[in-house]
């Protein structure tokens, strides 16, 4: 499970730093602590700073907006990969599908499908705002974390079977993030659209990424741009009421231009990181408007800011 891989590589990464302090730089173990926790945080400080420098993902923004852009994503790397995913039995309660009360849902419940090297913890704030706004939300764990897209297709037809049996709907809302809007076209490609309302993907990268080279496993060679994976994927119609929104300075997805998807509306935002998008209140509210309205036509969220 990931949330035990990340606490262990945690507990071992910080007894590093702690070990390294205490006998090599002779500091108290106080002092170690501090220095251990330090370490933790600017490994993933230089990380995030290089996938935005690798991305280009600044460009045409001005320092101050460079600044809030960088710090938020490093803001939302710290929160998801040390703080939440490690500990998700903390942050995250089963999924409520039920109405509340007496009453009758009659909209679709939603599926959220999450990216690569994360887990369902990665949509707690999301998934707190979908809920707050009335939405029956389920989520999902993709494991092995490490394997072809295509392997996760059948555990997805099953939690959409699971969500739609437990809610007594016909159809749901999927909505992945990064590749998660890949696994979900695969399964539209391989099981069809009869129980999916509507898909709408959040920074996937439809048309691969080049930073995918440094990724492990097959699933990172399948988002890599021009693989055979995603030419064979391009050949499936899209959806035309499929919604792509994507950011301009995305960090992790490059070109840029590769997020869009032919055929689909897509909704470009500014100044917000790839796992950001997880915790922007820009993002929730074009979000929110797509699927309360049943279209996106017509949505803009063009400003920098979370």
């Amino acid at each position: 499970m990931l949330s035990r891989a990340l606490r262990l590589s945690l507990v071992l990464e910080a007894a590093l730093y702690f070990a390294a302090a205490l006998f090599v730089g002779a500091f108290e173990p106080a002092t170690a602590g501090l220095l251990a926790l330090a370490g933790v945080a600017l490994l993933r400080a230089a990380a995030t700073a290089l996938t935005f420098v690798a991305a280009r993902a600044c460009s045409g923004l001005p320092p101050w907006q460079t600044l809030r852009l960088v710090v938020g994503e490093y803001a939302a790397i710290l929160a998801n990969f040390v703080v939440i995913s490690p500990f998700e039995n903390w942050w995250m309660d089963a999924d409520r599908l039920q109405a509340d009360g007496a009453s009758v849902d009659t909209r679709p419940p939603i599926l959220l499908v999450h990216g690569y090297c994360c887990s369902r913890a990665s949509w707690w704030w999301l998934r707190r705002r979908l809920r707050g706004a009335g939405w029956r939300v389920a989520t999902i764990n993709l494991e092995p974390v490490f394997t072809s897209i295509d392997n996760y297709v059948e555990p997805l037809a099953r939690r959409v079977d699971e969500v739609l049996a437990e809610t007594g709907s016909d159809q749901l809302i999927v909505i992945g993030h990064s590749m998660g809007g890949l696994v979900a076209r695969a399964y539209l490609r391989r099981f069809g659209e009869a129980k999916v309302a509507r898909l709408v993907t959040l920074g996937t990268p439809h048309q691969g990424s080049r930073l995918a080279v440094i990724g492990f496993g097959d699933n990172a060679r399948q988002m890599l741009p021009d693989s055979a994976w995603l030419q064979s994927l391009s050949g499936s119609p899209t959806r035309p009421d499929t919604l792509v929104i994507y950011s301009g300075h995305d960090n992790f997805v490059t070109p840029q231009d590769n997020l869009l998807l032919p055929g689909a509306h897509g909704v470009a935002i500014d100044g917000v990181g790839h796992l950001a998008m997880l915790l922007s209140p820009r993002v929730a509210r074009i979000l929110l408007l797509a699927i309360e309205e049943d279209t996106a036509v017509g949505v803009t969220a063009a400003g920098p800011g979370g």
